[in-house]
Order: C-alpha cells, then structure tokens, then sequence
C-alpha cells in the first residue's frame, strides 16, 4: 500500500493481515510512519495520544531522544532531529498537524476565520451537532450563505492553493473537465454532501483542519486505547515502511501480494510519466496472486488512463480496463460513506493474475 501519512497503514494492520508492506516515494512519510511505529512500541497509550492524537507534547524532545531516536532509520533520525520541535510548540495553537504543507492550509484556515466570528462559531455548532437533521439546518442556514464567497471561490480555484492541498495541476484538469463549476463547485459540492449527508462527530478528517488535533472519541482506529494495545501487543511488527515506487518495490519483491492499495498516485503518473504507469502496471501483474484485489481513486468518475496505460501481460498487450474486473456497485455504495469526499472516482477491481 502507499504510505501516505501511515494512519491507514495502522489501521489495516488492526485486520490482522500477515504483512502490509508500506511503500512511499516520499522518504518523509516513511520517517512519518517509522516515528507512528517507534511510538507504538515505546510509549504508553496516553504519551502516544499526546503525540499523535494532540499533536503536542510538552516533552516531546526527551521521549525522542531517550526511547524513540534509536528506533528509526538514518533517514528518519536526520529528518525528526530536525522537525521534531512540531510537536511541542504551542503557541497560538500550533500543533504537529498545523506544519506541512497541507498544515499551512488549515493554518490559513483558522485565521480566516479568527476574522469571520460568527461563520467559526457555525462550524464549531456543526460538528458538535447530534443529528444529520441538525447539521443540514445548521449548514444551510449559518455555514453555507457565509462561506461560500466570492473570494473563497477565487482561493479555491488557484492551482497554488490546490498543490498546497497535495492537489497537482493533472488532477485540477480532470475535475475541471467534468464539473460545470470547475474545482470550486467541485470542493463546494463535496463539502455540502459532508456537512449534509455524513455524521460530523466522527468525522475526523475535516474536524482535524478545525482542531489541529483529534479527540479521544474522534480519531483514526489506531488512536483509540484497545486497538493501541492490540498494535503493541505484535501486529505493529507486520508493517514494513519503504522508500520506493511501487515499480521499485515490487521489482525487489518476488513473495506474491494479495492486495493493493494504491490511493490516487496514477491520477499523477498517467499525466507527468505515462510510461512509467506502464511498467508499474506490468510490476503489479507479475507479482498479484490468484484474487488479488485493488483500490485506487481518482479526480474523475472514469480516469482516461484504465483505456490508456496498455500493458505487456501473458503475451498479449492490453489496456488496463480488460485487465481488471470491476466492483462497480460496491465502490458506488461505500463511496458514499467516504468521510472525505474530495475524489470523483471510487474503484474497487480484482487483477488478473499472471499464468506465466
């Protein structure tokens, strides 16, 4: 699976896989995901939640560097010696989850709205809310004629404010090219179907921008204290962090997988390195074991790449779509429970294994 910042990580661990091999070009989210390990093995649950569910510990620096710095990589070790002080700074609110630069974000966020008292106060009324009736009236009649600006629209709408959102300009396009309203009315939309379709006080992807950190009874599974037990107690060790592609990984990687989890990074490659996707496509097929299964999302409904990434398999060359066996009816059901709702396209697809 793509790292990304290894909360999905941990909680597919939870399923008691027998291995999740965590693979990310980005060697900083491997640090991220080998600091989230060393905790779970060093630290008790209510140090680990200081850390990881507050985003601050006032005594961060001496847990580092006395039960978690040997734990981790070179890489690791050279990036949180230097960062490390994101977790204890605290001033004007300044957690771990207000750096980065999906941080700078909801930091811009939260002051947006220290200047806009009465639309904070509606989004605060919102996610306290104890009922779907009660958020959709709170929405519409406080939240909605408030936010949505004219100069929202504008800030939306800027691919500088889309890649500070981890949004590359490829993704921007395909959103563009399917939403009458471009990103803006795409964001707007996906927001509304939150606010108005979803429980908010267990959505803890939005409520994090909010709070800078979670709650003890809004958070990701690995933060709640039965399932930090479990991690601790040997499932943590299933997970192996990698700096590598996928392409990478997998030409090293000669066991059979079962599963792939690929989240959104073909959205980038089918744009910028089209060739690329190809032999990670024919990686992914060499080494997918009878009923291996993927999920992916993309910024459109149908991304163009399934028709054309072709690839070299048994022989023959065909297009990705001809490849895969698609769960369409299911990724449509569970999409409308994803607490995020930013991608346009869900996909769920068992891999043709190769007989070779």
């Amino acid at each position: 699976m793509i790292t990304s910042a290894g909360c999905n990580t941990l909680d597919y661990a939870l399923q008691g896989p027998a291995r999740i091999d965590a693979v990310d070009a980005n060697p900083r989210q491997t640090a991220l995901l080998e600091l989230k390990l060393a905790g779970i093995r060093q630290l008790e649950f209510g140090d680990f939640f200081r850390v990881f569910g507050d985003g601050y510990h006032p005594a961060f620096p001496d847990l580092y560097r006395s039960v978690l710095r040997a734990e981790l990589s070179e890489f690791a070790r050279s990036y949180w010696d230097r960062n490390g002080d994101w977790f204890c700074q605290k001033q004007g609110r300044d957690t771990f989850y207000y750096f980065g630069l999906s941080g700078l974000v909801a930091r811009a966020f939260r002051a947006y709205l220290r200047v806009r008292p009465r639309l904070r106060a509606a989004i605060e009324a919102v996610f306290e809310a104890g009922s779907l009736h009660a958020q959709r009236e709170i929405y519409d009649s406080r939240i909605g004629p408030l936010l949505w600006s004219r100069a929202m629209n504008w800030t939306l709408s800027r691919q500088l404010t889309m890649s500070l959102l981890g949004v590359p300009h490829t993704q921007r396009k395909e959103v563009e090219q399917q939403h009458p309203g471009g990103v803006a009315g795409f964001i707007r939309q996906a927001i509304e179907y939150v606010a108005r379709e979803l429980p908010l006080s267990s959505n803890y992807f939005w409520s994090l921008y909010l709070r800078g950190g979670y709650t003890r009874e809004c958070c990701p599974e690995y933060l709640k204290r039965e399932n930090f037990a479990a991690l601790k107690s040997g499932l943590v060790d299933r997970i192996h962090p990698h700096t590598a592609t996928v392409t990478e990984f997998l030409n090293r990687r000669h066991m059979p997988l079962s599963r792939f989890v690929l989240l959104d990074h073909m959205d980038w490659m089918s744009g910028h390195r089209p060739q690329a996707l190809v032999e990670e496509w024919e990686a992914i097929l060499r080494r997918a074991c009878s009923g291996a299964r993927a999920i992916f999302r993309s910024a459109h409904a149908r991304p163009a790449y399934l028709e054309a990434v072709r690839v070299e398999h048994d022989g023959r060359t065909r297009s990705l779509r001809d490849l895969l066996r698609f769960h369409r009816a299911l990724a449509r059901r569970l999409s409308l429970q994803d607490r995020v709702h930013t991608y346009a396209g869900y996909h769920i697809a068992d891999i043709e294994a190769c007989r070779c």
